[in-house]
């Protein structure tokens, strides 16, 4: 299997973003990413998927970037509004679904699209009127997964006045903590209940400019927001350059949950594998495996950090400043890892890794 760093969840100009998508393109390239999804909000923009490359100097390599295009559908007579969902590889725009989440889940299936529900906890954040805008319709079925960690979002939980504000926006280094705890809690409980929920991060990147007085700043520029949380997505071989093959694999690929969250800003999460090894089987993340005869869990990261190995969504174990660790069970269960590392004198959630099925 070959890693691809695919950063979603963004907008443009064509919604409530500053950009262009031709300046995402530069963005994703200046930062080495492999692919981006652009979501819009409830407008499916036609005519500019494919591949993007750098201009450069004879002597240096040029970069290329696949950009994709879904959308971020939500009824917005709503007032608040709530119960946003990312929406990837539909073949139509059905935005004029989004009043009934649930007819919206099955239109994306029926379209052979992927429903990922966005920002589950989305907090109102009052210094910056800024409302809660968290998913509400907990009873829909058939949705792909869930947006695990949004960058963005975390933001509205740090900003309990202005001045706080002020500071994230010119040292946004600082916000990246870890997956709202709600939203952890609720991927464990969806798994618990038997159901297959794939979990992405998004940036949720929009390149907004804020004015406080004289003072006037991009909030999260595109560049830095694709150095943050990412997925690492796993096709079974590299980007070959046509569009609608390597299109067919990253979707493929998201729909089985062979991907993990990584927040790439502390280190470079590329590298990061869990697998499971059985009698007769092996599996990567998003697979299931047999119970039977044992099974040999394997994680390895790129650089040492404390890897908790949970089941069920309960801690097995932490392997403390390590780079591997090894489990052997019989046990069925749910098994998936987590990563922390120490960045700018806190230990901050790094990698999170979707679910083994050990059956």
């Amino acid at each position: 299997m070959h890693e691809i760093v695919v950063n979603l969840h963004m907008h443009t100009r064509y919604s409530d973003g500053s950009g262009t998508h031709k300046d995402i393109a530069e963005a994703a390239m200046k930062a080495e990413l492999d692919a981006v999804i652009v979501t819009d909000h409830n407008v499916l923009v036609q005519g500019v998927e494919g591949y993007y490359r750098s201009a450069s100097a004879p002597t240096v390599k040029p970069r290329r970037v696949l950009l994709l295009v879904g959308q971020e559908i939500h009824d917005q007579d709503r007032l608040p509004q709530k119960n946003h969902l990312l929406v990837f590889n539909a073949n139509r725009d059905l935005s004029a679904l989004a009043d009934d989440p649930q007819t919206l889940i099955h239109a994306v299936a029926e379209a052979g699209g992927l429903s990922f529900i966005a920002h589950p906890w989305d907090p109102e954040a009052p210094a910056f009127n800024e409302t809660d805008i968290s998913w509400e319709a907990w009873d829909v079925q058939g949705f792909t997964g869930i947006e695990l960690w949004n960058g963005l979002s975390e933001l509205k939980t740090l900003v309990p006045t202005k001045l706080h504000g002020l500071f994230y926006a010119f040292f946004p280094q600082f916000i990246g903590h870890a997956p709202v705890r709600e939203t952890l809690q609720k991927w464990d409980e969806l798994l618990a209940e038997g159901r297959r929920i794939v979990a992405i991060g998004g940036s949720d990147a929009h390149a907004m400019h804020m004015h406080m007085g004289p003072l006037h700043r991009v909030i999260f520029p595109y560049e830095f927001h694709f150095r943050t949380v990412n997925t690492h997505v796993f096709i079974p071989e590299p980007l070959t350059g046509d569009v609608p093959a390597d299109k067919k694999r990253i979707y493929e690929a998201l729909a089985a949950g062979h991907c993990f969250v990584g927040y790439d800003l502390p280190a470079s999460t590329r590298g990061f594998r869990f697998r499971a090894k059985g009698l007769e089987h092996s599996a990567i993340m998003g697979d299931e495996i047999p119970a039977k005869g044992g099974v040999t869990l394997h994680a390895y990261a790129p650089f040492k950090a404390d890897l908790t190995l949970l089941k069920d969504g309960v801690a097995l174990g932490v392997w403390r400043n390590q780079q591997t660790l090894t489990y052997n069970t019989a046990e069925p269960g749910i098994y998936r890892v987590e990563a922390h590392h120490w960045y700018l004198g806190k230990k901050r959630g790094w990698i999170y890794s979707n679910p083994i099925y050990v059956r």
